[in-house]
């Protein structure tokens, strides 16, 4: 069964998935969820595949109403969520009937949450991705009144006895707050920085109110170039840490030109770049220096992390016939006197 959800109150809120990874090789950025753990997870928690559309929604309160009973999860940054009025859990699988109004507000430490909607929703698609391109000027923003057609209807999951919570799935939650931790490689122009490179790592920068999707922009002490030669525009990787002027150093997140022409210090891991994707103007950053093989094995143990949880997920649903027939059902009372 379809339906529809209608925004009531978008606040900054786009459909988006994991991105466009055939866009590079035709120039363009492969924008997608910049909190990449975030969006998987909530994915996973309303039982889709992780490249789903969701809706990313950024710093302002969001609100919505579906016209048929669904379920979904949020995840990201702390918030206060709202089904109906009643109060409900993060980082967990929420029901929501028909003619509820789902509400998120009070984002205040971290900057972004993602909703994911069980079936996902319909969204329109270049080069296989629904994620939002403002160069090219694609992509959904939602706006007040919005339509989105969903895939599948979920009857309310509710736990029978005392109300207790249904689903205890103990996800790990990423830290997220004023002071952040980032994890970088060494970049390919390292050697030009000579001693001054590791200013990187024993600074404290802030993050710039002129960030954005495209790149985070961090004041602070900077690395100075020693090299005075000119630095042919090549392509750069996201999370790309370059120094292009004495005011300031650049990470380039998923919206990122697939060039550039500044030199590059660092790599963001990709760890890394989901604590930056959380960043608010004023929080402070340190960066900490990694190795490619150490920066895999965390990435890997992520990974391996959510993978886990999907057996949980998928098992879960599977009892209660979510998706499919129910593997469960009740004793007849004969059975249990």
């Amino acid at each position: 069964m379809n339906g529809h959800i209608l925004i009531q109150q978008p606040g900054n809120s786009v459909v988006t998935d994991l991105g466009r990874f055939r866009g590079p090789r035709f120039g363009l950025p492969v924008n997608g969820a910049l909190d990449q753990y975030s969006a998987r997870t909530a994915n996973i928690l309303a039982g889709n595949l992780d490249n789903d559309p969701l809706v990313e929604i950024t710093a302002l309160d969001f609100r919505m109403k579906a016209d048929s009973d669904i379920l979904i999860a949020v995840t990201g940054a702390p918030l206060a969520l709202t089904v109906g009025g009643r109060p409900c859990s993060q980082w967990e699988p929420v029901s929501v009937r028909a003619g509820e109004t789902v509400a998120i507000r009070g984002i205040n430490r971290g900057l972004r949450a993602y909703l994911a909607v069980h079936g996902s929703v319909e969204a329109p698609t270049l080069l296989g991705s629904c994620a939002p391109d403002t160069v090219v000027g694609f992509g959904l923003q939602l706006k007040e009144g919005t339509t989105l057609p969903t895939r599948r209807s979920v009857g309310p999951v509710r736990q029978p006895y005392f109300d207790l919570p249904l689903f205890r799935l103990g996800l790990e939650r990423p830290n997220m707050g004023q002071e952040l931790m980032v994890d970088v490689t060494d970049g390919p122009d390292v050697a030009e920085f000579g001693d001054s490179a590791e200013l990187l790592f024993t600074s404290e920068y802030a993050v710039s109110g002129r960030s954005n999707h495209i790149g985070l922009r961090l004041g602070g002490q900077l690395p100075e170039r020693t090299s005075s030669g000119e630095v042919l525009s090549r392509g750069v990787p996201v999370g790309a840490v370059e120094v292009p002027s004495r005011e300031e150093l650049l990470v380039l997140h998923r919206g990122r030109g697939v060039t550039a022409g500044y030199p590059v210090l660092a790599v963001v891991t990709s760890n890394g770049l989901d604590v930056l994707a959380q960043a608010r103007p004023g929080d402070k950053v340190h960066f900490r220096k990694t190795t490619v093989a150490e920066a895999t094995s965390a990435h890997r143990r992520s990974r391996a992390q959510l993978e886990t949880l999907r057996e949980s997920v998928n098992t879960v649903f599977g009892l209660l016939g979510i998706g499919c027939r129910p593997q469960w059902q009740d004793l007849p009372v004969a059975a249990c006197s």
